[in-house]
Parts: C-alpha cells; sequence; structure tokens
C-alpha cells in the first residue's frame, strides 16, 4: 500500500504504485461515447495518465484544465483524464469548461486501473474513489515520471511531468 494524505490525515491506497522504468500496467477505460478504450491503444505515443478522484472537485477540474492547456502544445503526446466519475460527467465539465486536447475517461465499470496501479483509496470518506496521481509513459510503454501527491487536496506537480516529456 502507498499513503497519502487528506487534509492530513494519512490515507492508504490499494496497492503498490508501479514505478518509474517498470512497463505501465495495461488498463481499460469508458470515453464518453461508451465506447472502451485501453492503454495499449496509445503504443507509440507518450502518455500523461492524470489520475484524479472526480471532476466535481475544484482541485481535480484545474487539474484537467492545466494538462488541456499544456496538452496544445505537446507533440505526440495523448493525456488522459482518468476518474470513476461517469462518462456523462465527465463531458458536461469539458463541454462546460471547453475542454479538446485532454480525453478523459472513467473506470466506472473496469477496475483494471484501480488493481494494476494500486490508486483506489483504502479508507476515509473517500475511500473507493482514486487517488490523485500522475505517470507519465514514453512511447515503448515504459513509465518515465510516477507522483502520488502528497496531499490529495493539492495539485500534482505538472511541471515535473512535463520536464520528462522535454
Amino acid at each position: 500500500m502507498a499513503t497519502t494524505k487528506l487534509k492530513g490525515q494519512t490515507v492508504h491506497t490499494s496497492g503498490d504504485l508501479p514505478k518509474v522504468g517498470e512497463p505501465a500496467p495495461e488498463f481499460t477505460a469508458t470515453k464518453g461515447d461508451l465506447s472502451d478504450v485501453r492503454l495499449s491503444d496509445f503504443r507509440g505515443q507518450r502518455v500523461i495518465l492524470n489520475i484524479f478522484p472526480s471532476i466535481d472537485t475544484g482541485v481535480c477540474a484545474q487539474s484537467v484544465r492545466t494538462f488541456n492547456k499544456e496538452a496544445a502544445g505537446l507533440k505526440n503526446t495523448k493525456v488522459l483524464c482518468i476518474s470513476k466519475d461517469l462518462p456523462f460527467a465527465q463531458q458536461r465539465f469539458c463541454g462546460a469548461e471547453g475542454i479538446e486536447n485532454v480525453l478523459t475517461l472513467s473506470t466506472f465499470r473496469d477496475d483494471t486501473l484501480s488493481k494494476k496501479y494500486g490508486v483506489e483509496l483504502a479508507d476515509s470518506g473517500m475511500r473507493g474513489l482514486l487517488a490523485r496521481c500522475v505517470f507519465v509513459i514514453d512511447e515503448e510503454g515504459k513509465i518515465i515520471h510516477a507522483e502520488l501527491v502528497p496531499e490529495i487536496t493539492t495539485e500534482p506537480d505538472y511541471q515535473a511531468a512535463l520536464a520528462t516529456l522535454k
């Protein structure tokens, strides 16, 4: 189990997170049109996984906005913003915010990401949601950056993640 904090209280995740240098575990998630997509569908591209509890919270929404802005200038890179929110909520948010440079994905019907990445929160009032994490994966499918934020209520280190792509 990995640990993070929620308003200063220790929170555990469901398992150990993959580490830099390891192959990124395969997972399936659901797009806004309710079709499924697999991580392997992006092989040959660099991928940022922006994983968070819910798009309906301020910090999570800001992470989607920030990565949307940054994604516009990234070559051969796809940003996947992933939560357990229903695809309808994700689409509503993206439509209202003009989000077009990232792909929002839901794990509401397939928990392979939660299991293989160990990112589901195991305790606290947020038990069952995903922890705030960022992974960067290279074209060959290897993790080149991994961050579990130390405090769920704070934003990830965008610049550290983006620096691995330069």
